[in-house]
């Protein structure tokens, strides 16, 4: 068996990499750096720089590494981006799995899963969001991820490939501090930057029907996510042999909610720079309560998220500190 996982280089793909290699699978990635970083990778993990949309490139790399499934991570993800270019992110969400999904056809690769997003369910009515809940997005990101799970659920059944796709809901922390989220754009990491530049956190919106006023979300460690992806791919390496392919779609989450607000006391605490949040106006969109129905993965695969907030926002401190040394005096 071996795996190719685009955007390996990435957050995410990197914890999935490190975690499958851990496992012993062999493990060759595809990313074209343009956020990802090669050095996060397992130094016996090829890194292979490439678009996951380029033909010519699947080909030979399906084809020279003996590619047996794939786990499919590469795409654009910013909201705000998405509303200001859906072009760009339908070609490359949407055109670029087609491409990716036509190689895997053609390499005869009967394993694949699919990186999707609690984006899909949009703003649900509703406290606990499961697998049925109606799919509503309300961004071309979300989006293009509902259209990906449908042309991902078809090629499998067309082709006789075991499929999966797995929605992820609030991902933080770190295994390991070299493979924290260098970015920005997600909300521990937001945290962090204010109170490095010695500003207060944001938080949008304290007038929300929740308990404190702020909105609620379900935060899953990232080394919690890429344990569940192993589990997952275990379970495509049993339907692909057998009879039925099939087709799995899971939320990974840990069914627990978390107000914003006390994300924001507990990084306060974790950091040893507790300060108020500067309350802003709500953004466009943002649901009251979005916490995700766990028991799907449970019951089909016996796996459950084990890490806790706190874990998450020391790992993801470290990591921060890691690549911002000025955040350890901004205290």
């Amino acid at each position: 068996m071996t795996w190719l996982i685009t955007g390996g280089a990435g957050y995410i793909g990197a914890h999935v990499a490190k975690a499958m290699r851990a496992a012993g699978e062999r493990v060759v990635v595809l990313d074209d750096i343009s956020t990802g970083i090669g050095a996060r990778l397992p130094e016996d993990v090829p890194l292979v720089r490439g678009s996951a949309s380029d033909r010519e490139v699947l080909d030979r790399v399906l084809a020279e590494h003996a590619v047996t499934g794939v786990v499919h991570l590469a795409a654009k993800k910013q909201v705000g981006e998405s509303v200001e270019k859906p072009l760009l992110y339908y070609r490359e969400n949407v055109t670029g799995l087609s491409v990716l999904l036509e190689a895997v056809v053609a390499a005869g690769v009967r394993r694949f899963l699919f990186s999707s997003s609690a984006a899909v369910y949009g703003v649900p009515d509703t406290d606990l969001i499961t697998e049925d809940t109606p799919c509503a997005p309300i961004n071309p990101y979300g989006e293009t991820k509902l259209v990906g799970e449908w042309l991902v659920r078809a090629t499998g059944r067309a082709h006789g490939i075991s499929t999966a796709c797995l929605r992820y809901f609030n991902v933080a922390g770190a295994a390991e501090p070299e493979l924290s989220d260098t970015g920005v754009h997600n909300v521990v990491p937001m945290f962090f930057d204010r109170l490095t530049r010695g500003e207060a956190p944001r938080i949008f919106g304290d007038d929300y029907p929740t308990p404190d006023g702020t909105c609620v979300r379900d935060y899953i460690h990232v080394a919690d996510l890429a344990e569940a992806h192993l589990a997952v791919t275990r379970k495509l390496d049993l339907n692909a042999t057998g009879a039925d392919a099939g087709d799995l779609t899971v939320n990974i989450g840990r069914g627990e909610g978390v107000s914003v607000l006390r994300l924001a006391e507990l990084v306060g605490e974790v950091t040893g720079m507790p300060r108020k949040p500067v309350v802003e106006a709500r953004r466009p969109g943002d649901a009251a309560t979005a916490v995700a129905s766990a028991a799907r993965m449970t019951e089909e695969l016996g796996w459950t998220a084990r890490r806790g907030l706190r874990e998450m926002v020391e790992s993801a401190w470290e990591g921060w500190c890691l690549s911002h040394p000025e955040a350890r005096v901004a205290k």
